[in-house]
């Protein structure tokens, strides 16, 4: 009989899959990006000396006081901590990054994250 893996096993076997192929370097840092029901999380990172260069998510005060305790949908607010992270990359200097969706679809918030952090100036 033929064993099921749970939804659990199955996206850390998609988040694994999508790792192997994504690297981020000194000169070109990985934008990992991780969503919550909730959240959702931007890191870039360089992976060769395994440190975190910038961070932002939702909870970010930044990003609280642009909403201002106003109710938005979640792609928005994926839309603006997209434009935050691309905005601290400018300021440190990192102008390209490689984007690691976490094993998630290209679609809704990832997407939306993406588009924000274009719009600031990051290039994929």
């Amino acid at each position: 009989m033929i064993k099921l893996k749970s939804r659990k096993e199955r996206r850390a076997i998609r988040h694994r899959r999508v790792r192997k192929k994504v690297k981020g370097t000194s000169s070109v840092p990985r934008l990992s990006v991780f969503k919550s029901s909730k959240h959702i999380y931007a890191q870039v990172i360089d992976d060769e000396r395994g440190h975190t260069l910038a961070a932002a998510s939702s909870l970010t005060p930044r990003i609280r006081e642009i909403l201002g305790g106003e109710k938005k949908r979640k792609v928005e607010i994926a839309r603006l901590v997209g434009k935050y992270i691309g905005e601290l990359c400018l300021s440190k200097g990192i102008k390209k990054v490689c984007f690691d969706r976490g094993g998630y679809p290209y679609h809704g918030r990832v997407k939306a994250l993406a588009e924000g952090a274009r719009e600031a100036g990051l290039e994929f």
